[in-house]
């Protein structure tokens, strides 16, 4: 089990936070990956992250044969690239999901926090990784075009750091 640190959760969630969409992979039997779009509630102060999820969809229940996932964030206007390793589990918890609920869920839910389908997805986050290119455009731009004519790796183009490792 991955301990994070406080520090290292607030770094992610202040990632994430204004990235609406992650990247929700999932493997099959098949061992076929498959990812679709999710939106992230929370990531909470034990290191799980929580989506709303109908428990009709496929992925849910190939979660009960392999519940490795990953969940990968992009926002290509900031230059920040995110991606999440955890365990998923499908719950039922009606205190949970109405701790979570805002308007938004209720267009995939019409009958709402009453809705016989719905369902909640905690990722116990095991580890995570992101990408953030803190520097202007102009500035990772040059860094590249240095590193194609001298034929050595570019330096200075952003932070790249591993959570959980």
């Amino acid at each position: 089990m991955t301990i994070f640190t406080t520090d290292e959760l607030d770094d992610l969630r202040g990632k994430i936070k204004d990235v609406k969409f992650g990247m929700f992979t999932t493997q099959d039997a098949s061992n076929m990956l498959s990812s679709r779009p999710l939106t992230s509630q929370q990531v909470d102060a034990d290191g799980n992250m929580w989506f709303f999820v109908s428990d009709q969809e496929a992925f849910t229940r190939e979660l009960l044969d392999n519940p490795s996932v990953n969940v990968s964030f992009a926002d290509v206007d900031d230059h920040l690239y995110v991606s999440v390793s955890g365990r998923a589990e499908l719950l039922r918890d009606r205190a949970k999901a109405e701790e979570l609920w805002n308007p938004m869920v209720k267009a995939w839910f019409p009958q709402g926090l009453d809705d016989p389908h719905l369902a909640l997805l905690r990722v116990h986050i095991q580890a995570a990784e992101y990408w953030d290119t803190a520097n202007s455009k102009m500035v990772s731009l040059f860094a590249m075009a240095k590193a194609a004519i001298t034929g050595k790796p570019p330096t200075n183009v952003g932070e790249h750091r591993q959570l959980g490792h």
